[in-house]
C-alpha cells in the first residue's frame, strides 16, 4: 500500500468535538444514497460521529441519540434524510433485510452501527472504524468500498 491510499484516510480524534467535526466533514459532502458502516467498541464514538454527520446534512444534531432499542431512528428536515441504524441487539446475520432495504438503499444516508450483523453484506459503502487510543483519544480509519465517496475522503484528507 502506498503512503497515500486513495480509498483510505486515518485521523485522530482528541474527543467528542473532533469526532463530530469528522462526521460533519463527511456529511457536508454526501449527495444521497450513501451507506456508512460504523464499527467500534461501545462508547467509542459512533453516535457522536452520527451527530456530526447529521449537522453536515442540515439535520439538528441535538436530535441524534443512540437507537439501541428502536433499530432505526430516521432524522428528517435536512437537505437529505438520515437513517441511524443500530444492530447491537440483533444477532449476527439474523433478521429480515427487507425491512431495512428501503433505508439502506434509498435516497437518504444510512449510518449503520454494528453493520457486521446485517443479514446480507453491504455493497458500496464507507466504513468508519473507531478505536480507543488511551482514555480520550480515538483513531478513526475511514475507507471507501466501492465508488462515490471521493469527496468525503478528500475533505478528511484536508483535515489530517
Amino acid at each position: 500500500m502506498s503512503d497515500r491510499d486513495p480509498d483510505r484516510v486515518e485521523l485522530a480524534s482528541a474527543g467528542e468535538e473532533d469526532t463530530e467535526r469528522i462526521g460533519y466533514a463527511i456529511g457536508c459532502r454526501l449527495r444521497g444514497g450513501e451507506r456508512l458502516a460504523l464499527s467500534g467498541e461501545l462508547g467509542a464514538g459512533k453516535t457522536c460521529l452520527v451527530r456530526g454527520l447529521a449537522a453536515g446534512l442540515g439535520v439538528d444534531r441535538e436530535l441524534v441519540r443512540s437507537p439501541s432499542f428502536p433499530v432505526i431512528l430516521p432524522y428528517e428536515g435536512g437537505r437529505l434524510p438520515l437513517y441511524h441504524i443500530d444492530l447491537f441487539r440483533q444477532a449476527e446475520g439474523a433478521g429480515d433485510v427487507e425491512e431495512l432495504r428501503e433505508y439502506l438503499y434509498g435516497e437518504g444516508v444510512a449510518a449503520v452501527e454494528w453493520w457486521e450483523r446485517l443479514p446480507e453484506p453491504l455493497t458500496d459503502y464507507l466504513s468508519v472504524a473507531i478505536t480507543f487510543v488511551g482514555t480520550e483519544r480515538r483513531s478513526l480509519v475511514v475507507e471507501q468500498h466501492g465508488v462515490g465517496y471521493d469527496r468525503a475522503l478528500d475533505a478528511l484528507r484536508a483535515m489530517s
